[in-house]
């Protein structure tokens, strides 16, 4: 075997690594399912993956020759270049990832870490000031952050985002919004207006304890969040639509 050979297929297998670390950690750890759907992250995955596994060393192979003059500058500039776009990509993957669910006694909504606003945020719980680099945690608004007028979620149309949400400053422990979230969520009945009726059993049925549901906005798809109304509890975030 050729040392272009030996090299590109080095390559290739430390990128594919690397690739596999990246997705164990976008998919398992910033975007859970269906999270990632409902970021709309895995496009954004793929051209990682192209710029990490494809690109990179497919350079390598084209540019490499034994005896050339500057063959270690050239592949030292692919390899360089190659980890600063793979490092931007991941960057901006880790920077768009789930920080918060908040819920404002209208409905879940899916906050990004990039869309966090910092102002007063030193007035914050110290729970709420720094969010995890691991899954998004279930949060609930303040009851003095939600407009008086705001009136329980129109099951037809999608609500517009209450402005609370993006500000750790108004947050508050999940567990004490178990009234508000009792009486937002909506009989499972109602999903088979949005849903197929075969689908909704199906996803359902697989959380027993759920009996109930709220609405979840995400940037790209909007799902639902399965409640357990007595207990006042989120059971599972589910790929089913609230609305039409």
């Amino acid at each position: 075997m050729s040392k272009r050979i030996q090299f590109f297929l080095g390559h290739l297998s430390v990128s594919m690594v690397v690739a596999l670390f990246a997705l164990c950690i976008i998919f398992f750890v910033w975007y859970p399912t269906p999270l990632d759907k409902a970021l709309g992250v895995t496009h954004l995955f793929l051209m990682l993956l192209a710029i990490d596994v494809v690109i990179g060393p497919l350079f390598s192979l084209l540019i490499y020759k034994e005896g050339k003059k500057t063959l270690k500058f050239d592949l030292s500039f692919i390899i360089i270049l190659q980890i600063c776009a793979f490092s931007y990509g991941f960057y901006t993957l880790a920077q768009g990832r789930p920080a918060w669910i908040v819920f404002d006694s209208l409905n879940f909504t899916v906050v990004k870490n990039s869309d966090i606003e910092t102002k007063n945020i030193d007035q914050a719980n110290i729970e709420f000031q720094q969010p995890s680099w691991f899954k998004p945690a279930f949060v609930a608004t303040q009851v003095s952050s939600v407009p008086v007028q705001k009136t329980l979620l129109n099951s037809t149309t999608k609500p517009q985002a209450d402005s609370a949400i993006r500000y750790p400053a108004y947050y508050q422990n999940i567990k004490d919004a178990k009234m508000r979230m009792q009486l937002s969520a909506l009989p499972l009945s109602l999903l088979e207006q949005f849903n197929n009726n075969i689908m909704v059993n199906k996803v359902v049925g697989k959380y027993p304890q759920a009996n109930a549901w709220i609405a979840l906005s995400g940037p790209v798809q909007d799902m639902v969040v399965l409640i357990d109304k007595e207990k006042g509890e989120v059971v599972k975030i589910v790929d089913l639509r609230p609305w039409q």
